[in-house]
């Protein structure tokens, strides 16, 4: 199958062709006639999959199409197509394929988010676009100050709903169906489609047809794999023994919460290793400089949670590491299939403490393969070093530091607990 015999026009196809794609992946196969057909659709599919090009051609080809037959129109473009996304980072990626898919179409898109100021990206609005790439908060930000209105939209996707959900974006995204025109095309993507998805979907969609690509587990076959396990303060001592001692060209590592990807930046600093961290508390600013370092080899490890990676596409990662295992077994697929792409060697390396050993036989449940253990490595049963002076001092009477926070001084009050959140 091409993408010719899937009805693509010639402008999208020199698109295509330029960049190396001739043979849709399997959501755009079965995606793209449903959407030039214009029926709804309820996509179940992870980044990496090719969605993005799944909804992108069919809806440029439908926008290019109108264009060329109301040329005689004059006046400012209006939004026709609206694509809300959970990050920053996924709608720029999904703003650049709309760029080079439909670079020989006119059609105009730009992408707004948060973090930034929003002077450059309203002059933009001001000029006219046909698609806007947004995330939630900056898009109700501009509708409310009057920068932008739904009511032309014909095309709606909203991608990754479950991560939106995750993030507590359901009351924005309630908003934004809100003033979205009745009479639409409306596309939902996610990754998993547990109840309350369900029932988001079906507040958005008419009478969908549904298309669904299960996590691929082909990924844990092409990927070599290998799990140490290690106790809690040991993971970073044996990252900095790994990236010391073995082949390791470019590395993503994911922790589980922003805190611990600081800590471990700082952490591989110290021992003289490029790195940087990439999650939802960095500027934007800061999160394309670290990203770009990290593509152009200026950095060896990137450190990122989960939400954060959402969108990152890197070609040619040698390693990925799961310095934190997930506890939903389908974010390790995920994970993991950012190495080993476009034919390259990859290998995912996990680091499995006492409380992760469950999270580890659902990994091995649903990749249905056993991961080599790693026994032998100098941080089996790491204990961190003590002073002279504590040495002397049984552990459990060892004076503990004093709170940092003002007016912290005594002991803690009950039923508090330390709330560190998550990405």
């Amino acid at each position: 199958m091409t993408f010719q015999q899937l009805g693509v026009i010639d402008p999208i196809l020199r698109a295509l062709s330029a960049e190396g794609y001739t043979n849709p992946t399997p959501i755009q196969e079965q995606s793209i006639p449903i959407l030039l057909q214009g029926k709804d659709l309820l996509g179940c599919a992870q980044t990496g999959t090719g969605k993005t090009a799944a909804f992108a051609i069919p809806i440029l080809q439908h926008l290019y199409l109108k264009l060329q037959n109301r040329q005689d129109q004059r006046g400012r473009r209006k939004i026709k197509a609206l694509i809300v996304t959970p990050t920053r980072e996924l709608a720029i990626q999904i703003g650049e394929s709309f760029s080079v898919y439909g670079q020989h179409t006119g059609i105009k898109n730009t992408v707004i988010f948060g973090g930034v100021k929003q002077g450059a990206q309203t002059k933009i609005l001001e000029r006219g676009i046909d698609v806007l790439v947004a995330t939630p908060g900056r898009l109700l930000d501009l509708i409310g100050q009057g920068f932008i209105s739904l009511k032309d939209v014909e095309y709606s996707v909203l991608d990754e709903a479950d991560r939106m959900l995750d993030m507590g974006f359901i009351h924005d995204i309630k908003k934004l169906i809100a003033l979205l025109p009745p009479k639409r095309q409306s596309l939902f993507f996610s990754a998993t489609m547990p109840p309350d998805i369900v029932a988001l979907s079906r507040k958005i969609l008419g009478n969908p047809e549904k298309v669904s690509v299960t996590p691929d587990q082909t990924t844990a076959e092409k990927v070599e794999q290998a799990v140490y396990y290690v106790n809690k303060p040991g993971k970073t001592k044996l990252l900095i023994h790994l990236l010391q001692t073995m082949p390791m060209e470019s590395v993503l590592v994911f922790s589980r919460t922003k805190h611990g990807a600081n800590k471990i930046v700082k952490l591989l600093d110290r021992a003289g290793i490029s790195a940087e961290a990439i999650h939802s508390n960095k500027s934007q600013t800061a999160r394309q400089r670290a990203l770009g370092n990290f593509k152009n080899g200026a950095t060896k490890v990137l450190v990122a949670t989960d939400i954060a990676a959402r969108g990152i596409d890197i070609d040619e990662l040698s390693h990925v590491v799961n310095y934190d295992l997930p506890n939903i077994s389908e974010t390790y697929v995920h994970r993991i299939g950012r190495t080993g792409r476009a034919g390259l060697s990859g290998m995912a390396i996990s680091f499995c403490d006492d409380e992760e050993k469950a999270f580890l036989r659902d990994i091995e449940k649903l990749i249905k393969q056993k991961i080599k253990i790693v026994s032998e490595h100098p941080f089996v049963n790491y204990k961190p070093e003590v002073t002279a002076k504590d040495a002397a001092v049984p552990y459990g009477l060892r004076k503990k530091s004093k709170p940092s926070n003002a007016g912290g001084g005594g002991r803690p009050k009950r039923g508090r607990s330390s709330g560190r959140k998550t990405a």
